[in-house]
């Protein structure tokens, strides 16, 4: 039988597995609803958010502003992770809807996490702003925010090394092979995100680029 205060203990793990309050932190991650697009490179993001789900002990299975959501502290603050399920191309009505909801600054408290053909797979490029590179998704966050000043870390799945559609190519499941390339940054873009809603951008950007 639980003595006192190891039920004080469960009600402080309770307090802060499920945080009072509205978050103070939004992470985006870009990928297409569908058991078809499972393990695509385009669905980078999801695979993202799928291993902080199940490392960090977060269930984003809530349907609020058009994605599957889930709440937790995070980096020190109560974050809401995003999987939007407009489809890749109207990501950004997603993040608008819920950034506008809890009333947050994209320039300070919104992060997205997303796939780039142009960099090696395995590889993360983090910034601070940018265009939207040739990807739909970004480009629809630009223009439903109206910023390009927001976060972002990309991860590479590079480019096809035999002549193929680009739209063939980013719906394509990885071989075995990469998606044992593409694993570790996935688990480097875990810790980068912790340290940047945590404020630490600087040390994130040090740690993790490249």
């Amino acid at each position: 039988m639980a003595g006192i205060f190891d039920i004080f203990k469960m009600i402080e793990k309770g307090q802060e597995e499920n945080p009072k309050g509205s978050p103070e932190f939004v992470i985006a991650f870009l990928g297409n609803p569908g058991s078809e697009y499972a393990k695509t490179r385009h669905n980078a993001g999801f695979m993202c958010a799928e291993y902080i789900s199940e490392k960090n002990g977060i269930i984003m299975d809530r349907f609020r502003f058009k994605a599957l959501c889930g709440e937790a502290m995070f980096g020190g603050k109560k974050t809401l992770f995003l999987k939007p399920q407009t489809y890749m191309n109207l990501s950004g009505e997603s993040v608008r809807e819920a950034l506008k909801f809890y009333k947050l600054d994209p320039c300070k408290q919104f992060i997205v996490v997303y796939d780039d053909i142009y960099i090696d797979i395995g590889k993360v490029r983090i910034r601070e702003k940018g265009s939207d590179g040739g990807h739909n998704g970004i480009k629809s966050i630009i223009t439903n925010l109206g910023t390009e000043g927001f976060k972002r870390i990309r991860l590479g799945v590079g480019k096809p090394s035999i002549k193929i559609s680009m739209p063939d190519w980013v719906l394509g499941k990885m071989s075995e092979s990469e998606m044992d390339a593409f694993k570790p940054s996935i688990e480097r873009a875990a810790k980068a995100l912790e340290l940047i809603v945590g404020g630490n951008f600087s040390e994130a950007m040090n740690k993790y680029n490249g």
